[in-house]
Parts: structure tokens; sequence; C-alpha cells
């Protein structure tokens, strides 16, 4: 395991690259937060959005496990619950150990405070927010999690620099307009995907030689299953993405 200091040097290190016009003030909260918590930057643990630093859902779930988390139980709040109206509720207690009496979240979602790239997975939003929630209260972490987030926060992300241009929507035509590439690269940007392995996902999710090759509804269905990917399991999103990395580096 990394020292203290070692860590605090490879977060503001990272954190510097990703984003690089990061002040004074969010370097040394940073440093605060590595003291404090032992998140990383490289993991995904931390992300930088609107002059702030938020946990992730990952980073709460590495901090519940280096703290040996005896369990998280997760149960729908049905009175709150409304399928038809894609609106859901969700109780989650976290058990430090196996005598602790648990540290209770609640989390919602519904249409109105999801970005748009995650309609549809209102559940599984709710779900997440209401565990995050529950870990921040266990373990006190003061700062919110991304994944709280309400849609209109989200869109005012600060966007991080990508790691390869934006993947090409297919190209049909739209005046100059591309919103579908517009969705994918305010993905990539939220999430801190690697743009060059997500055009590769998509090619072989799509399954076409190219991305700008696709049909448009193989697009969109792809569009709808990243960012439901990235809002409730990032940590095997990242390991897909890889294994195309992995992938490319064999056969070359």
């Amino acid at each position: 395991m990394p020292t203290l200091r070692i860590r605090r040097l490879n977060n503001a290190r990272v954190a510097k690259k990703i984003w690089p016009s990061l002040s004074r003030a969010a370097l040394q909260k940073l440093q605060a937060l590595t003291q404090e918590l032992s998140l990383s930057v490289a993991a995904g643990d931390l992300i930088y959005l609107d002059h702030g630093w938020y946990v992730t859902h990952t980073g709460l779930l590495h901090l519940a496990r280096n703290s040996r988390c005896a369990g998280i139980d997760v149960r729908p709040v049905t009175k709150f619950c409304d399928r038809g109206a894609s609106r859901w509720a969700f109780k989650a207690t976290v058990y430090k150990s196996r005598t602790c009496r648990g540290f209770v979240g609640y989390g919602d979602a519904d249409p109105s405070n999801v970005s748009p790239q995650v309609r549809g997975a209102e559940m599984r939003v709710a779900e997440t927010r209401a565990v995050n929630r529950a870990l921040r209260k266990a373990y006190g972490i003061g700062i919110c999690s991304v994944e709280e987030l309400g849609a209109s926060s989200g869109n005012r992300s600060v966007r991080a620099e990508r790691k390869g241009p934006c993947p090409a929507e297919p190209t049909n035509g739209n005046n100059g307009h591309h919103p579908l590439r517009e969705r994918l690269c305010s993905l990539i940007d939220e999430h801190q995907l690697d743009a060059v392995l997500v055009k590769r996902f998509a090619a072989d999710y799509c399954g076409a030689p190219e991305l700008r090759l696709a049909a448009r509804e193989k697009v969109e269905e792809f569009v709808r299953h990243l960012a439901e990917s990235a809002a409730t399991d990032r940590d095997s999103l990242l390991a897909q993405l890889n294994g195309y990395a992995e992938n490319q580096a064999g056969a070359a």
C-alpha cells in the first residue's frame, strides 16, 4: 500500500493532469481529503465539479471495503415509489461491524432529478444514492457524492480534459448538430472515461467496424447502456473498457 505522502503526491499529479486549471485552494482541499479519507483520484474515487470536490460511489465502496464494512442492506420505500412515473425511493442501512446498529440513508430518483443520459435507470440511481448517503453518514464523509447531484447540477459540471477525441456520431445530416455525440461526450467528461476506449466499445456494441458506420438506433441504445453502467457500476465499466486497451496491445 502506498504511504500517505505518496498518495497525496499522486493525487495532486493526476488531478492537475485531468483538471489543469485547479486552483491552489482546490489542491489544498484535495490534500486534506487525501489525508482524511485516503481516496485515489486515479481510481475515480474523487471528482472535481463546479469548483468543488465530490466523492464517487466507487470511492465510497473502496472506503467501506478498506474499513471492513460488515454489510449494507438496501430496500425500496414502497409508499414513495411509482413505477408508472419512474419515481423510486430506497432506504439503505450500513453496518460498520457485526454489532453496529446501522447508519441509515435515503435516496430518490425520478425523471426530474436525473440527467437525460440515465433516463430509464431511475430505480438504480435511487438505490445508488441511498447507499451513498448511508455510507457518508457511517464514515463521516462531509462532501456530497456525485451520484446525488440532480440533473441541473450535472449539466453545470466542469468539463475534464478528454483522453483522445470524442467519438463520432453516425453521419446522417442534422445540419451540423449532433445530439448523440454531445450526449456521449458529456458522459465521457462527467465520468472521466477514455474516449478512445469508449469508441472501440461502442463500435463493438453496435456490431459495426467503426462507430460512424453504426445504425443510429444502435448508437442510441449504446449511449443509454453507457450512462446506466457509469451511474450504477463504474468499476465494472472501467474493467470492460480496459479490456479493449489490452486487446489492442495484444494485437499490436
